[in-house]
């Protein structure tokens, strides 16, 4: 599938990162310890209170190492990117996102559907697989990243407020037919990352985007769809039928 191994390289990446960091502190950490007696020496007794310096520091940099190796396991967790088994049926809109259904409604106009549409809100905990999948198939309309907040994304309308990106979809099984999602970050939901651009055709299921640590996905239909889905149900990206016509 398309896409597949960009969640996996954003959390090689990060990792990368963060051992440069830890090396670099360790490194200084380490040519403190070690020239540290010299010090002492040219300063006199009055500076051997210093020794008792060395065996802390040496001490943090094991528990740095164990913090990183904790830190290394949450994040090949947390970038997981499992393939989705996408329903065959026609007609069918599947997840966008894998979390939990916390808000259903209407939304009387919505801009880039052009009226009045039906909203239905998925929050992703920061346990959940924070890929993203393509509700239908199609070709992508817009990708529109919108600045904002950092409030908590446990609210269904943090959209109005967070910092978003809104990807739009013609649909190539209805012509005509436009598709919106929108992403939004939270409070540790830092970064939006879109896999596709204006213009690009995904299939249904296809990897479209990852957002890193907690967030929200907002979906957007026509009002012809019936909505299966209900408050409280757990949905899985590119596999749950979140609406049918």
């Amino acid at each position: 599938m398309k896409h597949a191994g960009q969640a996996r390289r954003a959390a090689l990446k990060l990792i990368f990162l963060t051992w440069l960091v830890l090396t670099l502190i360790g490194v200084i950490v380490l040519v403190f310890c070690a020239w540290l007696p010299n010090v002492i020496y040219v300063l006199g007794p009055s500076a051997y209170w210093l020794f008792y310096i060395i065996k802390p520091a040496q001490l943090t940099i094991g528990a740095l190492a164990a913090l990183w190796i904790l830190f290394v396991l949450f994040t090949l967790y947390f970038f997981r990117d499992p393939n989705a088994s996408v329903p065959a049926a026609p007609g069918v809109v599947v997840s966008p996102g894998h979390g939990k259904v916390d808000f259903v409604d209407q939304l009387a106009d919505s801009v880039f559907m052009g009226g009045p549409c039906h909203r239905i809100s998925i929050f992703l905990s920061v346990i959940n697989v924070h890929v993203q999948n393509a509700p239908i198939s199609g070709k992508v309309s817009c990708v529109v990243h919108t600045a904002g907040k950092f409030i908590s994304a446990l609210e269904a309308d943090s959209a109005k407020f967070n910092e978003n990106v809104l990807i739009g979809f013609d649909s190539s099984e209805t012509p005509g037919e436009k598709i919106g999602l929108r992403l939004i970050a939270g409070v540790l939901a830092r970064r939006i990352v879109p896999f596709v651009k204006v213009g690009d055709e995904v299939a249904r299921g296809d990897r479209i985007s990852l957002i890193q640590f907690g967030s929200r996905c907002d979906l957007y239909l026509p009002l012809q769809y019936k909505i299966p889905v209900k408050l409280g149900d757990k949905v899985v990206g590119g596999e749950t039928i979140m609406a049918a016509k």
